[in-house]
């Protein structure tokens, strides 16, 4: 009886334990949905004359369905976005329920996963993206695709989701816009009308092509800048295929003005294939041909927005586009008059007419600034989707935006200051910025050796360290020059650039927290040199950029040699005025780019300086070692380095295409500028004005 009470007992503790666990670990699950694989249940209703409580949102706007309280958390200029990665969905039946995922959305994904705007975690995201695609609206069910997205956890009726989709509607009726029941997600659309468009709250994207689209498209991109100015075989090309026969035929009778080259698909299934329209024994390679006309022809068909104008933009032939109410792509902050024609459909039969008006001039124009709009905006998935989240994040924090300059410039239009020849008296002194993190007592031995510079004014340490504090005022080294630490809000290594009131000189020094190899006379000399050249970058560390043969690639060279393109800003002179630019005029992304990765700030640094002078760096004095040898780590030395040097090779190659070279602005010279009678032998030492200068 003993036995089988405990037998009993015993069981039923299993059982309790078993709910108790499964309770517990179903909760786990839902509270680390960003890090785990989540099972959604979701009732999936196939009536589809049955509405959900969660119709569209018609009427959205930023100001009206946007919560923007949820963005800004963590004290960052940039939203964050939120993936629901790894999700499985099951139907009420228990069955899972399988969606279609194209190689173009995988890419979208990657492309947010890779950028800086990603976060694992839900609670801190600004944006939330499902992982459903919604590209080809031929290939969603639209019930069951609404009912997945209401039982998302953190769903809430839309807010602050984002759907992609580049093909809207469905035959026979073709809507301009996502046909799900979405509620106040917002919409990444390739097909709007200004009818469907909720202005200032859907973004609008171009077709990718996916039968077109180049691995890469830089040697194309920079054949065709060379040829821009050279007058094409067709004045006018039209090669999409299965027009509406209204169309055709009203093209048809355009053809005979002259120069218009009208194509249609061939017999037989070719995507790469167009034959003349009216002699189909003559074959063009498409979209090479469109290489040929000035003009290239985009026509509405059963949608609005078509992938022929990718292709028109990435062989330099300039769009007409006829598709009355078609909201262009990104045109909230793209001017595209610059890049394209727009024709009313009524105008279709004069368009020769309209297009023999416009000078050759603005031809180039068009033609160089749809080009780079492409490279810079269009050309891939990855592309496509961070200048979508770049939108948002300037709708978010407008304060902080970029210019209708940045985004359509194609070189950004930087004051240079200095274009009259100038230079600064020696008495005006310089601020030292000195970044540091946690090295204190590296950083009181620069801050003493500072103070025996006879023209420093003041110090600004740059307390980068949001974890520790700084020291307190008692600890700080005595010294007989002003003294400022200002704390940051976030450790990037932008924070060096900034532009602090504190900084009151024209001459900035800046300066790591273990350079402590450097002389007085050393630091008081290259001060001087920078005063007759106060546009430069006049430094200490010199390094050098090559072309990389082998991997046809711009290389990244740390080997002291007699030919310098940088100066590393870890020890080195400017102007002031640079901080301002480095803040608020590099290229979009730069700046963000070198936060996230925690590299390259003064690759960056030297890019911009160049961009504006055209002119090469300094170097000064012959000294290669400035920090102290015992205080390296030399664990993995040798691996550390490589990456290091992939790193900044890296960095090189993507400042390049986001300035829109085909090369570094960069000068490689051969020159250095050491004090006169530097290693005389015919003057006594203590008649030299800098007597510690020239030990390596």
């Amino acid at each position: 009886m003993v036995t089988t009470n405990i037998l009993y007992l015993i069981l039923f503790s299993v059982v309790i334990i078993y709910f108790v666990s499964s309770y517990f670990f179903k909760n786990y699950l839902k509270s680390n949905a960003e890090e785990s694989s989540l099972i959604v249940h979701v009732v999936v209703n196939e009536d589809e004359s049955t509405k959900s409580k969660e119709d569209t949102d018609k009427s959205c706007t930023f100001h009206t369905c946007f919560d923007v309280y949820r963005c800004g958390t963590s004290d960052n200029r940039l939203i964050k976005v939120y993936i629901y990665k790894d999700y499985k969905y099951y139907a009420k039946d228990g069955s899972q329920i399988k969606l279609f995922t194209s190689k173009q959305f995988k890419r979208l994904i990657h492309a947010l996963e890779n950028s800086p705007y990603y976060t694992n975690n839900a609670s801190e995201a600004c944006l939330l993206v499902p992982q459903i695609d919604l590209l080809n609206q031929e290939y969603v069910d639209s019930n069951l695709i609404a009912s997945v997205l209401e039982h998302l956890p953190f769903w809430n009726k839309g807010a602050n989701h984002l759907l992609f989709n580049m093909l809207p509607g469905k035959y026979p009726d073709f809507f301009t816009s996502l046909e799900i029941r979405r509620g106040m997600a917002l919409v990444a659309g390739g097909g709007f009308s200004t009818w469907s468009y909720r202005k200032t709250y859907d973004i609008s994207i171009p077709v990718f092509n996916f039968h077109t689209a180049r691995a890469t498209d830089d040697e194309l991109h920079n054949d065709l800048l060379m040829e821009s100015s050279e007058r094409r075989r067709w004045l006018l090309t039209s090669s999409q295929v299965h027009l509406h026969r209204d169309y055709m035929e009203v093209l048809n009778g355009v053809q005979h003005g002259g120069r218009f080259l009208l194509l249609d698909a061939c017999s037989g299934v070719n995507y790469s294939k167009r034959c003349d329209y009216n002699d189909g024994r003559v074959e063009y390679v498409y979209p090479d041909v469109l290489k040929y006309s000035d003009f290239c022809l985009v026509v509405r068909s059963n949608r609005l927005g078509q992938m022929e104008l990718l292709d028109c933009l990435m062989h330099g032939s300039i769009p007409v586009v006829v598709a009355d109410s078609y909201v262009l792509p990104f045109s909230e902050v793209l001017e595209w008059k610059r890049a394209l024609i727009t024709l009313d459909e009524a105008d279709l039969p004069s368009i020769l007419n309209h297009l023999k008006a416009i000078n050759r001039h603005k031809v180039i124009q068009m033609r160089v600034q749809g080009m780079f709009y492409y490279k810079k905006y269009l050309k891939s998935m990855e592309e496509i989707a961070l200048t979508t989240f770049h939108i948002l994040n300037d709708r978010v924090f407008p304060q902080w935006a970029r210019t209708y300059e940045m985004w359509n410039e194609i070189q950004v239009p930087i004051k240079n200051l200095f274009t009259l020849p100038l230079t600064v008296p020696k008495t005006s002194g310089f601020t030292a910025v000195i970044l540091t993190y946690d090295r204190v007592g590296s950083l009181f031995e620069v801050i003493q050796l500072l103070a025996k510079v006879d023209s420093l004014l003041k110090i600004v340490v740059v307390w980068n360290n949001q974890v520790k504090s700084p020291p307190p005022a008692s600890a700080w080294p005595k010294v007989n020059k002003l003294l400022k630490v200002i704390r940051t809000k976030r450790n990037i290594l932008s924070n060096r650039f900034y532009p602090y009131p504190d900084i009151e000189t024209e001459a900035v020094l800046s300066l790591d927290d273990d350079i402590n190899m450097l002389t007085a006379d050393e630091i008081q000399f290259a001060y001087e040199v920078w005063c007759e050249y106060p546009d430069r970058i006049v430094g200490f560390a010199s390094r050098l950029h090559n072309w990389d043969a082998r991997t046809k690639m711009w290389k990244y060279e740390s080997e002291w040699t007699s030919s310098i393109s940088m100066v590393l800003t870890g020890a080195a002179f400017y102007h002031k005025y640079y901080h301002q630019v480095y803040t608020h005029n590099l290229p979009a992304g730069m700046k963000e780019w070198v936060d996230a990765q925690m590299n390259c700030e003064d690759i960056a640094f030297n890019f911009m300086v160049a961009v504006i002078t055209k002119k090469p760096v300094i170097k000064v004095t012959p000294r290669q070692k400035f920090k102290c040898p015992q205080c390296q780590n030399t664990s993995n030395l040798s691996n550390e380095l490589d990456a290091h040097m992939f790193k900044r090779s890296e960095c090189i190659n993507k400042f390049t295409k986001m300035y829109n070279l085909t090369e570094p602005p960069l000068i490689t010279i051969e020159y250095r500028s050491d004090p006169v009678l530097y290693k005389s032998n015919q003057v006594p030492n203590e008649f030299l004005k800098f007597k510690d200068v020239g030990a390596l």
